[in-house]
């Protein structure tokens, strides 16, 4: 059986594929897998034990259609499982031959799958915000798989690691009690993001309260915004990942960072998921977008978010004054971020008597 996952198109989707792209390794142990993804998305599951091949398509720089479609004729695939909702990932599937596509019927691409799942409309016709999550599982069971369950996974390299511990140590955060991780950025676009004044004031009162090191996260687009934070926060217990003499930002530095701290704080964008699939507390920030799209079921998440008439609007960026964000003051994260760390405090001192 070859068997072909289409991966989403955003870093954070990809995340919460996993539970799907794990399940379906379960039902075909001895399968052939091969993920199709953009080249941005692929390194998120690195080190993963499931994919045997790789096709690089949809990116700038990747295969174009022709030569995708090409390769996935040569792999021969019996089912191919379509992540995306797009007319592209439909249309691949059907250039390269897979017997069995399996996907939602979106962007009228429904006579280009051979099994086409209709995603749930209210009376009107408009689609419901729901969970992307159910919907990669709804596709999974599709195709066989037992339920795939919410446990999200992401694995990281001995590389990586070390990486992470060059931060600790450039950081001097061996000694700190605690050390949470504040992810400033989103690719999704300005409305998403949380004004840095806030992120400083929130980083203080960690430093005041807790004693906490605090680790400004960013890619190499963000960097101008995470040193910004950085200096306005103006500690010395809070660095900043593009700080010079730091190791080189990539995607598996960020999951290493992410899976050593012991609290994220972060807008509404990809390394949200990381936390979740390293099971560590994550307080997320949200502003224009529905909670409903991306909830991952995740026990140690407390998701924020002023209802203004407004929205959610699912706009990149806010025509009005962003007050969905601006209106998100820095105490009440400060109280879901503590109260999330004293719980782990608490389960930790648990497991210690029992132990």
């Amino acid at each position: 059986m070859n068997v072909a996952i289409f991966l989403p198109g955003w870093i954070g989707d990809a995340v919460m594929a996993t539970p799907a792209i794990r399940a379906l390794k379960l039902r075909y142990p001895s399968g052939k897998f091969v993920c199709v993804s953009k080249s941005y998305v692929a390194p998120i599951l690195a080190g993963n034990p499931w994919f045997d091949s790789m096709i690089l398509t949809g990116g700038k720089k990747d295969l174009s259609l022709l030569e995708a479609a090409s390769q996935l004729k040569k792999e021969k695939i019996d089912i191919a499982v379509l992540f995306p909702n797009s007319f592209r990932a439909g249309l691949l599937a059907w250039m390269g031959g897979c017997k069995q596509s399996i996907g939602f019927n979106r962007y009228f691409r429904k006579w280009l799958l051979s099994d086409s799942l209709e995603s749930p409309r209210d009376a009107k016709g408009d689609f419901i915000p729901s969970p992307a999550i159910d919907s990669y599982n709804q596709l999974a069971m599709v195709a066989g798989a037992p339920n795939p369950g919410y446990e999200m996974q992401l694995f990281t390299s001995t590389v990586e690691e070390e990486m992470a511990e060059q931060v600790w140590r450039f950081a001097a955060f061996k000694d700190k009690p605690e050390v949470i991780c504040l992810n400033p950025g989103a690719a999704f676009g300005a409305s998403k993001l949380w004004p840095a004044e806030h992120f400083a004031s929130l980083a203080r009162e960690l430093i005041r309260l807790r004693g906490a090191g605090i680790l400004v996260m960013c890619g190499p687009k963000e960097s101008e915004l995470a040193l910004r934070i950085t200096s306005l926060i103006g500690h010395p217990s809070a660095r900043c990942l593009a700080e010079p003499g730091m190791p080189d930002l990539s995607l598996g530095l960020s999951k290493a960072c992410i899976k050593k701290c012991q609290l994220l704080v972060t807008t509404d964008s990809g390394p949200r998921h990381f936390a979740a699939a390293f099971n560590k507390p994550v307080v997320s920030l949200f502003g224009p977008t529905h909670i409903e799209w991306t909830d991952t079921y995740h026990k140690k998440e407390i998701n924020l978010q002023k209802k203004l008439p407004c929205g959610p609007c699912q706009k990149r960026v806010c025509p009005l004054e962003h007050q969905c964000m601006k209106e998100l003051m820095p105490l009440d994260v400060l109280s879901a971020g503590v109260s999330l760390l004293d719980q782990q405090l608490e389960t930790a001192r648990f497991l210690r008597s029992v132990g």
